[in-house]
């Protein structure tokens, strides 16, 4: 990336999203991601990059790593009879945290198609940063949901750019353990993952530090299994001499950036202690290593701090400087008394001691020191890209879409604000 320059960065919007319902007491609400849209438009934050309406995932674009019986449950599930079906529910996983509702495939398709329609831009150089608040759901295994995720949207973009790229790192500050894309690179070195996260008698449970990887993939999946209550200095000690580490010896040339918010405090789910600027400084610091990045989004259940953190990393990743006074938007009243975009941390307890994470670091660090080296990689022909096998709307099928034709989905200045909300 040529230096003296802003990064090009290409950002990714479909109107729906905010339309989709998990069901009445469900933590997860897709409506986050609407308002933190209209976060973005107030700051006048749409202006510095390219807004893009994403290219929808197809049923074969999600079998590139979901089973194809999975998929085609998900596509074909009646809303009104799915529960007769027990058997096939209990298989896939559905069910209160992952429950089937009105137009779940669509869902499902939307915020993975902009993931693979992200790393395709990123593949074919045409951005240097890629973001996608709607994606970034990490749980969702090879055939079932889990966590209230469906399709594996990070896996799939994974995918993509490893057509391209020899070795890509996945990097998750969620709060919760990236055990889906763990579980999917975690035999292989083309994929480093890197999962910051509450361990111990939380979900799902997995990412213990002795958790490395297996067969050609042993040392290059690193967990730092963490305690309740950590605050922006703690983690950022354990965060940048981790990263530094990884990014001195893997020397990735993409990366991942999934931006899970129920890290912060505050959170309805979480246990983290840490503010916007403490989320954010670690997509700063991941910033300044200059390589080709997607950033999805991930977890987040208090949805005013979810608008809040997601708008003001778009103003990291753009280098935009915004005010901590939210301007008028179509949900101003959520910011309600003060009208802040800041988070206060809250008055817990750091179970995270000095001496806890010394000791997670040197473990980390231990394991990197087994790599000697990054992985030299063949590369093979290269697949054909997905989003290149998409079919013009309504058009002839056969005639595909060329990058031109896929850029008239960049937003219209008059499309930018939601019909559904």
């Amino acid at each position: 990336m040529p230096s003296g320059r802003k990064d090009k960065v290409s950002y990714f919007y479909d109107e729906r999203i905010g339309s989709y319902y998990y069901g009445p007491y469900h933590p997860m609400k897709p409506h986050r991601v609407a308002m933190a849209h209209h976060l973005i438009l107030s700051y006048e934050l749409h202006k510095h990059m390219e807004v893009y309406r994403p290219t929808l995932a197809t049923e074969a674009t999600m079998r590139e790593y979901h089973s194809p019986e999975y998929i085609s449950f998900m596509k074909n599930v009646n809303i009104d009879t799915f529960h007769e079906n027990t058997s096939l529910l209990q298989e896939f996983n559905m069910g209160d945290d992952c429950p089937i509702f009105e137009k779940l495939f669509e869902y499902c398709a939307i915020y993975a198609g902009a993931s693979v329609h992200a790393a395709h831009r990123l593949n074919n150089g045409v951005c240097d940063t890629a973001i996608n608040w709607a994606g970034g759901l990490h749980h969702a295994k090879k055939g079932q949901a889990s966590g209230f995720c469906y399709v594996n949207d990070i896996v799939l973009a994974i995918l993509e750019l490893m057509k391209y790229h020899a070795r890509v790192l996945y990097l998750d500050i969620d709060i919760h353990h990236g055990d889906g894309v763990e579980e999917a690179f975690y035999h292989t070195d083309r994929c480093m993952t890197v999962s910051f996260h509450k361990y111990g008698n939380f979900f799902p449970g997995t990412g213990d530090v002795t958790d490395i990887g297996i067969r050609e993939g042993q040392y290059y999946s690193i967990n730092a299994p963490l305690k309740a209550g950590i605050d922006d200095k703690t983690y950022e000690k354990l965060f940048k001499p981790v990263m530094q580490a990884v990014m001195d010896t893997y020397k990735p040339s993409a990366v991942v950036l999934q931006c899970g918010a129920d890290s912060l405090a505050n959170d309805r789910l979480g246990v983290f202690n840490l503010t916007l600027e403490g989320h954010a400084k670690c997509v700063r610091f991941m910033k300044n290593f200059k390589v080709p990045t997607l950033v999805v989004g991930g977890g987040g259940y208090n949805i005013r701090n979810v608008a809040r953190c997601w708008a003001y990393e778009t103003s990291v990743l753009l280098d935009q400087e915004i005010s901590d006074d939210i301007p008028m938007n179509d949900f101003i009243q959520y910011y309600g008394p003060d009208y802040r975009l800041s988070i206060p941390q809250l008055p817990l307890e750091n179970l995270n001691s000095n001496e806890y994470l010394h000791k997670i670091k040197v473990q980390i660090l231990e394991q990197l020191r087994h790599l000697r080296g990054a992985p030299s990689v063949e590369m093979g022909e290269v697949p054909p890209d997905l989003v290149q096998s998409v079919l013009v709307e309504n058009d002839d099928p056969d005639v595909r879409m060329s990058e031109a034709e896929r850029d008239a989905h960049v937003q219209h200045q008059s499309e930018y604000y939601d019909k559904y909300e």
